[in-house]
């Protein structure tokens, strides 16, 4: 088949032309097996690269921004190693080679615009990555032989450098610190920054920024919010944790904090204030008969809400370890939209940096957001006497279609008693 090919090529050429006898028919001849030898080798190569696109994402994300390739053309990967990096509106979503082989080709820049389905890269499929070591490790002891027989030569060669290198030594030591303050100078000439200068530095937002302040304009926009606060004498839940918060670290390797009590505490007030659980669809109210806790995670990209599930059904422990988990995958970026979507009620701990008060923003459709602060010590009365108590402000915002005063103070109100004496959560009904 191949040589049926060569001679119609080599025809079309005149290859077949009559010449006097010479080189002519000959060159005409190699120079049009060449030639398709070399498009049958291309041809070839592009038919075994795959193409891998854009995956789909979510039902309501249909584009991103491709923020960094892992790769470049010419890397080895294996089946299902990160090539890329896609950045939408909620998550970060990785796009993996699906199969194992090289990077050949590129189809997107870094910073574009890519939608779901759109081709991303190509990939030549084949153990090279695999191959190449093993070859290299059996070259290593076959040419370990030869070394064995030249080792005469080193024992010869060793008188000499001694002198060489004590006389290079004594040069070399002022050449280290040149080089070294040659690459000072640059990183001291680099901040270009002069006292009293009005420069301006302009930074795109990233999508994940861009929607949550679509989302908080939405919420201010929507709800008719409102915010009510109480202080909480922290004493009792302090004294707990300081008393067994070691024995819960040797033995479950969790660190008891705060986050979880005040989880528990607002799982128990919102079983017996439902309507703080609730969300409006249209015009009807949904009353929810599980607690789904959306815990505020601030990361370099901005706010993200992760859900821990069922946490009415959940104990100290278990909320912490949950809490921790998706912290963790919060910071790293591993999010996925199952994290994130649904929940019913959001806590948001300010207080790690330092705030005193606040008004949180509903994250809508939930109908409340209960916002923690700073702890600090304050003058207080109690039994007539004034002590030192350790005070925290909580702040609870509430949406007034939803929530009459009455009931978001009654919840505030029930979320403190259980802080101030814990006891009273092991007593309480659900």
């Amino acid at each position: 088949m191949l040589s049926k090919r060569i001679v119609a090529v080599a025809r079309s050429r005149g290859a077949f032309a009559r010449h006097a006898p010479g080189s002519g028919v000959s060159r005409t001849w190699h120079a049009a097996a060449s030639h398709l030898m070399r498009a049958q080798f291309h041809a070839s190569h592009l038919l075994q690269a795959e193409t891998v696109k854009v995956p789909q994402m979510a039902e309501s994300i249909s584009e991103g921004t491709l923020r960094s390739w892992s790769k470049q053309v010419g890397d080895t990967v294996e089946a299902d190693e990160e090539v890329a990096t896609i950045e939408t509106d909620k998550i970060d979503v990785t796009v993996n080679a699906s199969v194992a082989g090289t990077i050949v080709e590129l189809l997107a820049k870094e910073e574009d615009t890519v939608t779901v389905g759109q081709e991303l890269f190509r990939i030549e499929a084949g153990e090279v990555a695999a191959a190449a070591p093993k070859e290299k490790a059996v070259e290593g002891p076959a040419q370990a032989e030869p070394p064995k027989t030249a080792e005469p030569a080193p024992p010869q060669q060793k008188p000499t450098p001694p002198p060489a290198l004590s006389q290079k030594s004594t040069p070399e030591v002022p050449k280290e610190p040149k080089a070294v303050k040659q690459e000072s100078k640059p990183e001291v000439a680099a901040p270009s920054r002069v006292p009293g200068s009005r420069n301006e530095t302009r930074v795109k937002m990233n999508r994940m920024r861009l929607r949550i302040a679509e989302r908080l304009k939405e919420s201010q926009n929507a709800a008719a919010s409102l915010t009510t606060f109480n202080e909480i004498d922290m004493s009792s839940l302090m004294d707990m944790r300081k008393r067994y918060k070691d024995d819960i670290l040797k033995d479950h390797d969790v660190k008891l904090g705060f986050m979880s009590a005040f989880a528990r505490a607002c799982t128990l007030a919102l079983q017996e204030i439902p309507a703080a659980n609730a969300s409006i669809e249209g015009d009807e109210i949904v009353y929810h008969e599980f607690v789904d806790l959306s815990v505020a995670v601030a990361t370099p990209k901005g706010l993200v809400t992760p859900v821990v599930r069922n946490a009415e059904a959940m104990n100290f422990l278990a909320i912490e370890k949950e809490i921790a988990s998706l912290g963790k995958k919060a910071r790293d970026s591993k999010l996925t939209l199952e994290d994130m979507s649904g929940g019913t009620f959001t806590i948001s701990n300010g207080g790690v940096f330092g705030s005193l008060y606040g008004t949180p923003i509903i994250n809508l459709p939930q109908s409340a957001v209960l916002g923690m602060h700073a702890i600090k010590e304050k003058p207080v009365v109690v039994n007539g006497q004034i002590v030192i108590r350790p005070i925290m402000v909580v702040a609870l915002t509430y949406d007034h279609r939803l929530l009459d005063g009455r009931e978001a103070v009654t919840f505030l109100v029930k979320v403190r008693d259980y802080i101030e004496d814990p006891r009273k959560m092991l007593l309480a009904p659900f």
